[in-house]
């Protein structure tokens, strides 16, 4: 897997497709890596269209960053934007999901002006940063002995598929393989849970609140791929979050949940198709 060094630590991303097709950009959330994205990914290179999915500090890394990287979620924007010019990557799709979709949202407040659209599937906004009940989560995770904690809970495969694990978050059965790489870097390496705890402890709710004011100065286009069988991020929420831009659409993805890239990976593959104007 590639790697690239930016101010704040080398990064592993992946990519897929053609280097000199239509760049998309696909960011994870909280404690999954870009694995979560590897068949939308897959789809879209079918297409010719590049995808370049980046292993962001969240818990399930496999490196640690720097010890004095800012790993605010304005700090993980920023290195979102540090990778996009490091890969010289321009008029760039930008696709979110859950923690990933926030980030998203902080990057183009900060700097808009190396991104051409903005896809956003089931993903924080306003003051759901994160929604109930994750909150608990993330103060829970804001030390890093807890997050080796969380971790070691979820250790059997039944626990990492249940309600309390990942197990909510989707519709359809996990890769456990995919999921027990998920939280081992989180069981293994003090320095990955000292990234997240860092991270964790810096989300506040009211920082994503005050960029929501803003949404409405990024007049390119959005498109919103929205799961309408999550419980978390429901439909009524996609709406609000639609009308908070002056040039947003909203495609329900039938039956999906939040991670609508497992559930529904050809789906959200054509609509990220769709934004870019790209053929099938």
């Amino acid at each position: 897997m590639p790697t690239v060094d930016l101010p704040q630590g080398r990064v592993h991303y992946r990519e897929f497709g053609p280097t000199d097709g239509p760049a998309v950009v696909l960011v994870h959330g909280l404690l999954v890596t870009g694995e979560l994205w590897t068949q939308v990914a897959e789809a879209l290179a079918g297409a010719g269209i590049r995808s370049v999915v980046p292993d962001l500090p969240l818990g399930a890394h496999p490196i640690a960053l720097n010890d004095d990287a800012d790993l605010s979620p304005r700090g993980v924007a920023r290195l979102i934007l540090d990778l996009l010019a490091a890969l010289d990557l321009t008029h760039v799709t930008l696709v979110g999901n859950d923690t990933g979709g926030a980030l998203c949202q902080f990057l183009i407040d900060a700097d808009a002006s190396r991104i051409g659209r903005l896809v956003l599937t089931n993903c924080d906004a306003f003051d759901q940063f994160p929604p109930p009940p994750f909150g608990l989560l993330v103060k829970l995770g804001r030390r890093a002995g807890r997050v080796r904690f969380m971790a070691n809970s979820i250790r059997p495969k039944a626990l990492r598929h249940s309600m309390l694990g990942y197990g909510g978050l989707v519709r359809d059965k996990l890769d456990p393989e995919l999921t027990r790489r998920w939280i081992t870097p989180a069981l293994t390496d003090a320095g990955v849970r000292r990234d997240a705890a860092r991270f964790m402890g810096a989300v506040d709710p009211q920082d994503l609140l005050d960029v929501s004011t803003r949404l409405g100065e990024f007049t390119k286009p959005v498109t919103l791929l929205w799961g309408n069988a999550d419980r978390f991020f429901k439909l009524d929420f996609a709406h609000r979050l639609r009308d908070a831009f002056p040039d947003a659409t909203l495609v329900e993805i039938e039956g999906a949940k939040t991670f609508v890239a497992l559930d529904e990976p050809q789906r959200v593959a054509a609509g990220i198709r769709a934004a870019c104007d790209v053929p099938r």
